[in-house]
């Protein structure tokens, strides 16, 4: 029987949570762990960044140690796996600590497309109880960018009326997606990506990854350590060949590569494929638009416009499952529009 998906997890990488290595964000480990040692933690944070730069690697390890487990070594907020607060978390077993997540739909046998309010509401009822021995709460959303109007209004009540020792945190990939109100109540940490070539390193060197294809998945991930090690496990490094093959002509499309295209994102397997190619064609589409933009009056437009209709596209084919196939073939006949103007 296969496992219940998980929203929060990237691909069949392990689930954050269970990941103990950190990598490219010591400044920011040390910050977290600093504000904690000196008594001076905000009752919410609001980690932003780009989808699998480490942001929730990051919150987990700041979990285990405000939920009691030691330093277990030089660098900041580290922990040992064996200790009983890291198994605790592992196991997601804890009664002092909550994780909020777009939740598996049993009718659908598919990942719920938002965060339902029902699910924030459980955040208030779980900071009103103490922790236990004293200790800490911690509640963590992965993603808020997830939260519904509704779901985002229940959790900002609990914002407004911030528990002691508990502790929020916001796992967000855009912060322009969250209401105001909810961001000026949080202490915002921004992660940045490490360069494409540093990331390549990184995946040669700790997980083995070949140097040609570790160079690929880090320049398709714009250096996002989580992700690259995602895209390196899939044919995503050898697709961008074929996706510049089929934008090489525009506003002619090269009709071999879009169907391949198209076959390569509609596996069940492929929804990480999906969102690195709709990401790309979105990227493509601003990058034409500066260009545009540059080169004088009234270019820019049709490219903006396209950028915004594939992205209401990218996040309507995952939230309404939408045929993946199709929803590539209209992508790219976006983009042939934009470039015909």
């Amino acid at each position: 029987m296969s496992e219940t998906p998980e929203a929060d997890r990237e691909g069949e990488l392990a689930h954050p949570r269970t990941v103990y290595e950190l990598f490219g964000h010591t400044r920011a480990a040390a910050a977290m762990e600093d504000a904690f040692t000196r008594g001076r933690m905000h009752h919410a944070w609001m980690i932003t960044g780009p989808k699998g730069v480490g942001k929730a690697t990051l919150a987990w390890r700041l979990a285990r140690r405000v939920m009691g487990a030691p330093a277990a070594g030089p660098e900041p907020l580290s922990a040992d796996p064996a200790h009983p607060a890291c198994r605790r978390i592992e196991a997601l077993s804890g009664a002092d600590l909550l994780l909020i997540r777009r939740p598996f739909n049993d009718k659908t046998g598919k990942l719920k497309g938002e965060i339902p309010v029902d699910e924030t509401r459980r955040v208030s009822e779980f900071f009103s109880k103490s922790a236990g021995e004293g200790g800490w709460r911690v509640a963590i959303v992965d993603s808020a960018d997830d939260l519904n109007p509704n779901s985002a209004n229940a959790l900002l009540k609990t914002l407004e009326e911030p528990p002691r020792r508990g502790l929020l945190l916001l796992i967000v990939n855009a912060p322009g997606r969250v209401l105001p109100t909810i961001r000026s109540r949080c202490r915002q940490l921004a992660l940045r990506a490490p360069s494409p070539d540093e990331t390549a390193r990184w995946l040669t060197q700790t997980h083995g990854v070949e140097a040609g294809a570790a160079q690929r998945a880090s320049a398709l991930a714009d250096g996002a350590p989580g992700r690259a090690l995602a895209l390196a496990a899939t044919d995503a490094p050898g697709l961008k060949d074929v996706i510049d093959a089929a934008l090489s002509r525009l506003p002619e499309l090269d009709a071999s590569a879009a169907r391949r295209l198209a076959d390569s994102v509609a596996r069940k397997d492929a929804e990480g494929l999906r969102e690195v190619l709709m990401g790309f064609l979105i990227s493509y589409a601003r990058e034409r638009a500066r260009d545009a933009a540059l080169a004088g009056p009234g270019g820019a437009e049709p490219w903006i416009e396209a950028a915004g209709q594939l992205a209401r596209l990218a996040s309507d084919t995952e939230n309404l499952y939408l045929d993946p196939r199709q929803s590539i073939h209209y992508a790219l006949g976006l983009m042939r529009t934009a470039a015909a103007s």
